[in-house]
């Protein structure tokens, strides 16, 4: 036998869409910081080839982009000595090799991150869709028993 469901008053309606605006909010800073993890991945991925590249070449020349869209080609003096933020506005100098890998840790890190966010924001959009199902509900009772069915 199934239950019939109790009849949604009002003020749950509107609990139930400020819960359901207070989620979209919440989904909106959950994308922005996947885009900002995949922004920094995709510079340390960048930054890893232009290293490896650096070792690579024997004249280590490269570009370097020094900003409004505009690059030069500059030759890299010491292309084993590398200087890295490593947070905190703290800079260290680490070999070619080490850089790269601190790189790679930090790719690993962001990825980590961004599934952790990923998994937030699914359950997120679920809790939403599942508001969404509810609010639908109430307004189909709502409608049923205005036209009296």
């Amino acid at each position: 036998m199934a239950d019939k469901m109790q009849p949604m008053d009002q003020r749950e309606l509107l609990t139930l869409q400020n819960y359901l605006q207070e989620y979209g909010q919440q989904a909106e800073i959950f994308v922005n910081q996947l885009q900002l993890l995949e922004n920094g991945r995709m510079e340390a991925l960048a930054a890893i080839e232009s290293l490896e590249a650096m070792l690579a070449s024997e004249n280590s020349t490269v570009l370097l982009q020094i900003g409004g869209g505009a690059s030069v080609r500059a030759k890299v003096l010491e292309p084993d000595k590398v200087l890295i933020a490593i947070g905190a506005e703290v800079v260290v100098e680490r070999t070619n090799r080490d850089a790269v890998e601190f790189l790679k840790e930090r790719i690993m890190e962001m990825e980590a991150s961004a599934k952790k966010v990923a998994d937030a924001l699914d359950r997120l959009r679920s809790q939403m869709n599942e508001i969404n199902k509810r609010i639908e509900s109430g307004y189909q009772q709502a409608a049923a028993e205005q036209y009296g069915e």
